[in-house]
């Protein structure tokens, strides 16, 4: 079994390259729910379904998020009432916050409903979200109050200044059901190309998912998704900046320093390699650019083949 950690749009193109490389049912994918939001009484989980949608051939690989051929009725009818749609809902995607809260009202878990609506979709793949209970990201700003993130990321655009990120209710939660043990007996365990601070940081909150991945470091890869440094997309590179990180390979490479022995860096940064070695994490060199899913497919079988290797084999360049 291959067990992906994943965030959103990036880890999405990975995963699906993945389930190319290697049968789906051999694929578990344990997914970011610290963007989760409540928005007209419907709790909507962008991360599960970015890759839901993604795995599931829905995805709009165009506009990046959402699905590819959406209608926006019920955003237009929102907007002639004077209701809010900074957050825009298309009319399928809506039809699945639909269905998640009302099973949530009726008592069923965030994993099990997940996994009702992966199988409606034909996702081969187990998506687990990290845990069943709240966890909310949460950025204070610069110039302003602390905020959710949906409203830094959607409604400002990710374009102010942050001063400090934490999880809200990370301290107080449970991994959900699976979620430690498909760490734990997994062959490979494959960090995706998401945001570090936001997208694997909620991840790593969830009490009992570091320590799993510290005491299997030498098999966890991880992929940087900064490229020369900046992200390819979103505000990563600006975020880690801000934090006081250093938004390069280097500086992921120290992030993941404890959790991760391998980290998969572009072509464009070979030339850091040793520096990213330097932290004690081997580096892998490569194309990581996924503009296509051969791209994807072709990095997951690079990633894949290098688990094999023994850590001490030093850089693969």
């Amino acid at each position: 079994m291959i067990t992906a950690l994943a965030g959103g749009v990036g880890a999405a193109r990975l995963l699906r390259g993945l389930v190319r490389a290697v049968p789906a049912d051999e694929v578990t994918a344990i997914v970011n729910t610290g963007d989760d939001t409540l928005l007209h009484g419907l709790l909507i989980c962008p991360d599960l379904d970015t890759v839901t949608y993604t795995l599931a051939g829905m995805h709009d690989d165009e506009r990046g998020w959402g699905l590819a051929g959406e209608t926006w009725a019920a955003m237009e009818a929102l907007e002639r009432l004077g209701g809010e749609s900074w957050f825009r809902l298309g009319d399928r995607d809506l039809a699945t916050h639909l269905y998640r809260t009302q099973r949530l009202s009726q008592g069923a878990s965030l994993s099990v409903i997940t996994r009702e609506i992966t199988g409606a979709l034909g996702v081969g793949a187990r998506l687990l979200p990290m845990t069943d209970d709240p966890v909310r990201t949460r950025v204070t700003l610069v110039e302003g109050p602390e905020v959710g993130f949906q409203e830094y990321f959607v409604r400002r655009r990710h374009a102010v200044a942050v001063r400090s990120v934490r999880f809200d209710g990370a301290d107080r939660c449970r991994a959900a059901p699976g979620v430690i043990d498909a760490i734990t007996s997994a062959r490979t365990v494959i960090v995706c190309p998401s945001n570090p601070v936001v997208s694997i940081g909620p991840l790593l909150a969830v009490p009992g998912i570091a320590d799993a991945l510290r005491e299997r470091r030498q098999t966890v890869i991880a992929v940087s998704p900064i490229i020369a440094g900046a992200a390819l997309k979103g505000p990563a590179d600006r975020l880690m900046a801000e934090l006081g990180q250093e938004p390069s390979v280097v500086g992921v490479a120290r992030a993941y320093a404890d959790i991760a022995g391998t980290l998969v860096v572009d072509d464009a940064d070979a030339g850091l390699c040793d520096q990213v070695e330097a932290t004690g994490v081997r580096c892998l060199v490569t194309s990581t650019v996924m503009q296509t899913a051969g791209d994807a497919q072709r990095l997951s079988t690079t990633i894949l083949d290098a688990s094999g290797r023994p850590v001490s084999d030093g850089p693969g360049r």
